[in-house]
């Protein structure tokens, strides 16, 4: 090590050390700090003492609770849990001792996906209800309390909690003969244990949604909490999203647990009051095994503390049906437009109105005849395709009279195949259509109007509960996907499985997009018909699309989709074969020449709009060459 290193090293030492000295804090400064840990750590140790305080104090209020006769149902605060069981012919409710509300709900004569007899909505730790009463001792839970049942009949019960001597709190059930349960809460001789500002009871209701059919993610896609207004409008949260005490500012009358078939509803003669929170957490698949979804309800609705008005509420479980649920209405004590039947959703206002007073008929009326459910989505697709054959055909023909004016159009526009002359070539197109009185878009209209039954079934087929459980032909399970593979894994956008009805349902879309593309493609002239050669690549697209979108829907879907696709390239097929192109040509001509008999004939609606279109805009274009031309002359000036 030479001078000059160990000089440096010296210095480097004399540096730290002396910034070490002038920056260390001073006898004051250590002594302010040293005051200001001190305070904070007995802040912090007051703090755990009072905290530990408040522990035990809570602890010996409870203990003092159980030991003091004089509290509030010192008597139902202890007892052992007993279960109480109504039923019917279609339902059985297990009722538990402790809380008094019903702990398991089981649907009869449904078999649940397993292939077990009966479907259990809830069970155990599944569901917690819980009515809070705000007394001026202490807040009341009734689902602390251990209530007595008086009163048991096979569909009736009544559970008294006594608070103390000449006071009870009761709760009675009553069993209808269907899925509807009604529910009265009275509080006895307690008028002035409750404070005088308080005239409500809150209500807590929890729920995890248990998986009932095959298809995970289909069904989670269709279970939503659902709640209707007391004005009459229904909602629900978005089945895919998270929500976490959401707020709902309106009163409402109805809070609906619902999956895709099966819903556990809360009804109140009252009304909830509004700004009730409601909770929905969708599961990932197999996060936990068997369950969809969390639901919570936290709501809110009038309570007499003198008795003489009971709080009253129904409950229905049971599955979705349409029919079923407007009849629910009907035995409904309560004399309210519940409107329940909007739990079986059948699409937007336009859909929900061709589903609702067509699709539903006509869906009864062919399941009145016994007839296999498979059959049933057949005869329907068959009668749909019968009503609208009418417009197939007008539009087949309209697109027929393009193609054999092709060659024509071709001949009449042939001068215009630069790029600036495009307009020109409408123009010539639009002129000759005229002549022959062919509308190029009233192919187009028939079609369209086809689109929203097609939509209707897409929102119809998956919620009627009817399929559920039908076999046809491969199908095990109509309202489930059909797997002819399956592995353990997922794979993104398959899933793990592949079903047979999607398959077939693609491949018919394909053929069905290659037929209409043909018949497109020929009726093209120019540039339209090198575009369409471009476009039919993404017309071949949409099959693999429906694939990753349609391989986890319905069997039921599938399949009405694979015949509806099937049925309609026939209609084209048959029309194509039965055309003489000849002959309609001749009656084309005959029609052109007529039109030439009467020099005064005008154009037709759509035609005259789109040939005035193409001359305003003929005119703007050469206004602004116009324009660029004199622009060009006083640059050059």
């Amino acid at each position: 090590m030479d001078k000059n290193t160990i000089t440096g090293f010296v210095l480097i030492a004399i540096v730290l050390f002396g910034f070490s000295w002038f920056s260390r804090p001073s006898e004051e400064e250590i002594r302010a700090q040293r005051q200001q840990d001190s305070i904070a750590a007995v802040t912090q140790e007051k703090k755990e003492i009072e905290r530990k305080q408040a522990e035990a104090k809570k602890l010996a209020q409870a203990k003092a609770a159980l030991e003091d006769s004089t509290v509030l149902f010192y008597s139902a605060l202890n007892g052992k849990a007993q279960d109480v069981v109504l039923e019917n012919e279609k339902v059985a409710l297990t009722f538990s001792t402790k809380g008094a509300t019903v702990n398991k709900a089981v649907v009869k004569n449904f078999t649940d996906r397993n292939g077990k007899k009966d479907v259990t909505l809830f069970d155990g730790n599944d569901q917690e209800l819980n009515y809070i009463l705000v007394a001026k001792q202490m807040n009341i839970s009734t689902q602390d309390l251990y209530f007595t049942p008086t009163a048991q009949t096979k569909s009736s019960v009544t559970f008294v909690a006594k608070a103390a001597e000449g006071k009870t709190l009761e709760i009675s059930y009553s069993l209808g003969k269907d899925y509807l349960l009604s529910c009265s809460i009275k509080a006895n001789g307690m008028a002035g244990l409750f404070d005088p500002s308080q005239s409500s009871i809150n209500i807590n209701w929890k729920d995890r949604v248990r998986q009932q059919e095959k298809g995970f993610t289909f069904e989670n896609n269709r279970s939503a909490l659902t709640y209707h207004f007391s004005d009459g409008s229904t909602d629900y949260l978005t089945e895919t999203k998270k929500y976490t005490d959401e707020a709902i500012e309106e009163k409402t009358d109805w809070i609906a647990f619902k999956n895709q078939f099966f819903s556990a509803v809360m009804i109140s003669k009252t009304d909830f009051a509004d700004n009730a929170l409601l909770t929905s957490i969708p599961y990932e698949k197999e996060e936990i095994d068997g369950y969809l979804k969390q639901y919570e309800a936290k709501l809110k609705t009038a309570f007499d503390p003198s008795g003489v008005t009971p709080t009253q509420f129904e409950f229905y479980y049971g599955p979705n049906d349409f029919r079923l649920l407007q009849s629910v209405e009907e035995e409904s004590a309560f004399g309210k437009d519940l409107e329940l039947e909007r739990l079986v959703y059948l699409g937007w206002p336009l859909l929900r109105y061709i589903n609702r007073w067509f699709t539903l008929y006509l869906f009864d009326w062919l399941r009145s005849m016994a007839i296999p459910m498979g059959i049933v989505l057949i005869l329907i697709t068959l009668i749909l395709k019968a009503i609208t054959f009418p417009m197939v055909k007008k539009s087949y023909m309209s697109s027929a009279k393009m193609r054999v004016l092709r060659p024509k159009l071709d001949e009449a526009t042939k001068q215009y195949d630069k790029p600036e002359d495009q307009m020109q070539k409408q123009q010539a197109m639009m002129q000759l259509y005229s002549e022959y009185g062919v509308s190029p878009l009233s192919g187009c209209l028939p079609m369209l109007i086809q689109m929203p039954i097609w939509i209707a079934m897409f929102n119809f087929v998956p919620n009627a509960i009817q399929l559920r459980g039908e076999s046809f032909l491969w199908m095990d399970d109509l309202s489930a996907y059909d797997p002819i593979l399956e592995w353990g894994t997922n794979i993104w956008l398959i899933g793990d499985h592949l079903s047979l009805t999607c398959i077939l349902f693609c491949v018919a879309n394909l053929l069905y997009s290659w037929m209409s593309m043909r018949q497109q493609r020929d009726q093209m002239v120019g540039q339209q018909a090198e575009q369409m050669k471009m476009m039919q690549y993404m017309m071949f697209l949409m099959p693999l699309m429906f694939f990753f979108i349609f391989n986890d829907y319905s069997s039921g879907l599938n399949f009405y989709y694979f015949i509806s696709l099937f049925c309609s390239a026939a209609i084209m097929w048959v029309l194509r074969k039965t055309t003489n192109e000849e002959k309609l040509l001749a009656i084309l001509e005959a029609k052109r020449a007529e039109n030439k008999a009467n020099p005064n004939r005008k154009m037709s609606g759509l035609a005259a709009r789109m040939q005035a279109m193409q001359k305003e805009a003929e005119e703007l274009r050469k206004k602004r060459e116009e324009l660029a031309r004199k622009n060009a002359r006083l640059r050059g000036e």
